[in-house]
């Protein structure tokens, strides 16, 4: 079919890049090299799109939107922190303030505490901070001088009609240069001849000046002058654990011993000879031959008579050691007086009877006190208004619970002292002021001349 249409294939269009191309590879210098920072370099025929402004600037916009936000959010946060440190800071500002004022109040309530005790425990503890204070040598050497032995002999005629001697030991202490002498009465007791033996082996003749069989107390006189003496202390002023030491003749043999302790108790009640007398409890060694000798405190002042012990074997077959008992000085010290100056004790004197409240008693709601069984016509008590069935709670301010407490009360006054009884009468308390009398004379206790 010759006339039949034949179509022939063109050749190809190939772009002129292309053949750029290929004769850039075949020979490489065709191609001028880039110049990155200029722009040169690019072909011209396929340069880079442009931005429209118009982006360029929304671009631009929003990063600084973005930007400004996130400073004003970083903003709001430091602020947001600051303000929560600035709240935390005050809050704990105010528990720390809070925290220091409460310990303050108790620091200040803790020291007024503490001043307060001291305040209290100041005579108590005077020992404790008294630079003189000595040590139980030095007491010894300064009051050993001062301290004698004292024999009592007796002459007994038995039933056949023969006399008999017996004679008694103890101690003392002189009270003064010329002679007076202070010990137990029962050293003494029934004694026809009494001497006395002092530390430089002198012996003197002693008279009985005068004594209070109570009171388990007597004084005695020597004919001597310029003679060393002891310093009485006071008894109250002791708290139990202060040293205390004792010099004696324990045995009647074992002359100037000296035997150091404690103030084991206070307030003891000891019956001796069927009178009960208040004590000091020490544990420095008491022994026979001991009676009627002084009890040192640490300045080497008397505050006691040391008077028994309890020794031998207790019911649950226990052996008793250790347990001693003096008269507290404070107890007797106006009694010595007396004794010095009157030969008799003077005291103060209410004028009454009296019996203890029983424990029976106050369970049906009577206090404990002195029960008054009789007033003495003529004396202080029935010049006060005192009547019998009254019960005597206090004297003076001191409180009475039994007769040691009444006994003890009236020591610390003298004949002639106006102060306040209280007594329990129909179920109240009555205030009374009464005026003291002067103690009569016991004629069993009067030393004849």
């Amino acid at each position: 079919m010759d006339n039949e249409y034949q179509y022939t294939m063109p050749e190809p269009i190939r772009p002129d890049y292309m053949e750029k191309k290929r004769s850039a590879a075949v020979d490489p210098g065709y191609v001028r090299p880039l110049e990155t920072n200029t722009g040169a370099g690019v072909d011209p025929d396929f340069p880079p799109p442009k931005m429209p402004d118009r982006e360029k600037k929304r671009r631009s916009g929003g990063s600084g939107r973005r930007f400004l936000a996130a400073v004003l959010i970083l903003a709001l946060v430091v602020s947001c922190c600051g303000i929560t440190a600035v709240l935390i800071d005050a809050r704990w500002t105010e528990q720390m303030d809070l925290y220091s004022q409460a310990m303050n109040n108790k620091m200040a309530v803790l020291q007024e505490q503490l001043d307060r005790k001291l305040s209290e425990n100041t005579e108590d503890d005077a020992e404790l901070s008294d630079s003189t204070l000595m040590t139980p040598g030095q007491v010894y050497a300064q009051n050993v001088s001062a301290v004698v032995a004292i024999s009592s002999q007796s002459a007994m005629t038995n039933i056949y009609g023969q006399i008999s001697e017996t004679a008694s030991t103890g101690t003392g202490f002189l009270i003064s240069q010329d002679g007076y002498v202070v010990t137990n009465y029962h050293v003494v007791d029934g004694g026809s001849t009494l001497r006395v033996h002092t530390y430089n082996e002198s012996t003197y003749q002693a008279e009985l000046i005068g004594y209070d069989d109570t009171n388990d107390l007597c004084v005695l006189k020597i004919d001597a002058e310029g003679l060393p003496f002891v310093k009485l202390g006071s008894s109250d002023t002791l708290a139990v654990g202060d040293r205390v030491a004792a010099i004696g003749n324990p045995l009647g043999e074992l002359t100037s011993t000296l035997t150091v302790g404690y103030v084991s108790a206070k307030d003891r009640m000891i019956s001796t000879d069927g009178s009960a007398i208040n004590m000091l409890q020490t544990d420095a060694a008491i022994n026979a031959g001991n009676s009627g000798g002084p009890l040192f405190n640490m300045k080497g002042e008397v505050v006691g008579i040391t008077t028994a012990k309890y020794s031998g074997v207790a019911e649950s077959g226990a052996t008793i050691e250790g347990i001693g008992f003096a008269i507290p000085i404070d107890d007797v010290a106006g009694m010595i007086r007396d004794l010095q100056q009157y030969g008799y004790i003077t005291g103060a004197y209410l004028g009454v009877s009296v019996l203890e409240v029983t424990e029976s008693a106050q369970l049906y709601g009577l206090p404990a006190g002195a029960s008054v069984q009789e007033v003495l016509a003529g004396y202080a008590a029935e010049r006060a208004g005192v009547q019998e069935k009254d019960i005597i709670v206090n004297l003076g301010g001191y409180d009475v619970r039994n007769l040691s407490d009444l006994t003890r009360a009236l020591r610390r006054f003298k004949a002639g002292d106006t102060t306040t009884v209280t007594v329990y009468r129909s179920g109240r308390e009555v205030h009374l002021s009464i005026t003291l009398d002067k103690k009569p004379i016991d004629p069993a206790q009067s030393v004849p001349d």
